[in-house]
């Protein structure tokens, strides 16, 4: 009997082991072939605007969530958040910071992007190939959803749900059926950019967190084009304290001031920015 009590001991320890290895998202870089650009990168591409930004609201966000996805509707912050045995999603209020309403993920799924379209919210997991589908306002699991690739940023253009798989492609998904209608590959002047993590649709451009970098790409729906760069260098709050992979994520647009809201992996603020020209 003791034995046995030890293996399962054992047994449970190895599993918290592979969990903690794939938190840290060192798998998550498969797609060695795709050149992680750089703030150089950017500014050496001539044809394309690049802005940096002024921060012109700082609002609470808890430190514990690991930020995955993010979005305003009806005037509330939703967020999804990751690693095994912690993910959740969350309905926050955006003054406070305070969670209005939460569902926790059972600790096999790593939570990824989230959306919403009409009334269900939908989330990615990382690499199980399985999303949940919730209705919005009392985030009861309605359905789940499969998927070819690794899931990482979510958003919609109204009509489709897009996601992002960490490499140059966006997915397009019919969000009834779930299944992909089409795809386009993210490029530049310099080539394709991949790295593609937590996405906003925003005026018929897609806004996507180059993940491990301070970078935000903005890209055509339409082609998948790159049409500007957003240089977010120095917005970190404690670079001292919140190294990798406490990165950059999250994007949320705000309709009313027409401003994006930027947030990081357990950072103790999300900042509403106004971009500025830092050249044509």
């Amino acid at each position: 009997m003791m034995a046995r009590r030890w293996l399962h001991i054992v047994a449970a320890c190895l599993l918290a082991v592979v969990a903690q290895s794939c938190e840290h998202h060192t798998d998550k870089h498969n797609h060695p072939a795709l050149k992680q650009v750089s703030r150089d990168d950017i500014l050496e591409q001539k044809a394309l605007p690049v802005y940096g930004y002024r921060v012109v609201h700082s609002y609470q966000h808890d430190t514990s969530s690991y930020t995955e996805g993010l979005l305003l509707d009806g005037g509330f912050l939703y967020e999804g958040t990751g690693r095994y045995g912690q993910s959740r999603l969350l309905k926050l209020d955006l003054e406070t910071g305070k969670a209005l309403k939460s569902h926790d993920l059972a600790p096999q799924w790593f939570g990824e992007g989230v959306t919403i379209l009409g009334e269900e919210i939908f989330q990615l997991t990382y690499i199980s190939n399985t999303g949940f589908v919730y209705d919005k306002n009392s985030f009861a699991p309605k359905r789940t959803f499969q998927y070819a690739t690794q899931g990482w940023g979510l958003t919609t253009d109204g009509t489709h749900l897009i996601m992002s798989d960490g490499s140059a492609a966006l997915h397009f998904m019919d969000p009834r059926t779930l299944k992909e209608m089409k795809h386009v590959i993210v490029s530049s002047p310099a080539g394709p950019v991949g790295w593609l993590n937590e996405l906003e649709y925003v005026d018929g451009q897609i806004y996507a967190n180059v993940w491990q970098s301070s970078l935000i790409v903005r890209i055509s729906a339409e082609d998948g084009r790159v049409t500007g760069w957003i240089d977010l260098t120095g917005i970190n709050p404690d670079p001292g304290k919140l190294k990798y992979p406490y990165v950059l994520n999250g994007i949320a647009y705000r309709k009313d001031t027409r401003r994006l809201l930027v947030a990081g992996k357990c950072w103790p603020v999300i900042y509403e920015i106004e971009l500025i020209p830092l050249k044509p």
